[in-house]
């Protein structure tokens, strides 16, 4: 686990941790990267309750609970998909709150609309808000674009977890 990773996982455990606050990740793109960064790290358990990588639109669909219909409107790599996912994540699961990635990580799969390096996020607080966020890396390397939407995905999941006070 890269260094930056693993410092970034443990930020987010240890916020979660003080607030009581337990994770969910459903990942496309990153293909479970967010969840092994954040279980890579002793005593993780007490607050990583499951992630889901759902690589194609039928996970999507069967294990989050993604309407097809949003799928085949806005695509797999869009704002409605990643915020679809990660509410999806909290209502098959526990968890209080729940991060989704999906993007174009390449070389392949881009277009104009949706260029390589293009990657939606979005994290939940059940009964709260859903933040969203659209980044385009560009087209600089499949694990580059991959690490760098690790990195983005633990940001936004500490960066929620500071707003809950229990």
């Amino acid at each position: 686990m890269p260094a930056d990773a693993a410092n970034a996982a443990r930020e987010v455990l240890n916020v979660c941790r003080a607030r009581g606050l337990t994770v969910a990740t459903a990942e496309s793109c990153t293909g479970g990267l967010v969840a092994a960064a954040l279980t890579s790290i002793a005593g993780s358990s007490a607050v990583v309750d499951r992630g889901f990588v759902t690589y194609s639109n039928d996970a999507k669909e069967t294990m989050l609970g993604v309407p097809r219909d949003t799928i085949a409107r806005f695509g797999a790599v869009s704002e409605q998909t990643a915020r679809a996912m990660a509410t999806g994540a909290l209502a098959h699961s526990p968890a209080d709150l729940a991060v989704a990635v999906t993007g174009v990580a390449g070389p392949g799969g881009g277009s104009l609309e949706k260029p390589v390096g293009l990657v939606h996020f979005a994290c939940a607080l059940r009964g709260g808000d859903v933040h969203h966020q659209r980044i385009e890396y560009g087209d600089v390397g499949r694990a580059n674009v991959r690490h760098k939407a690790l990195l983005q995905a633990l940001e936004m999941l500490r960066a929620m977890a500071e707003t809950v006070r229990r």
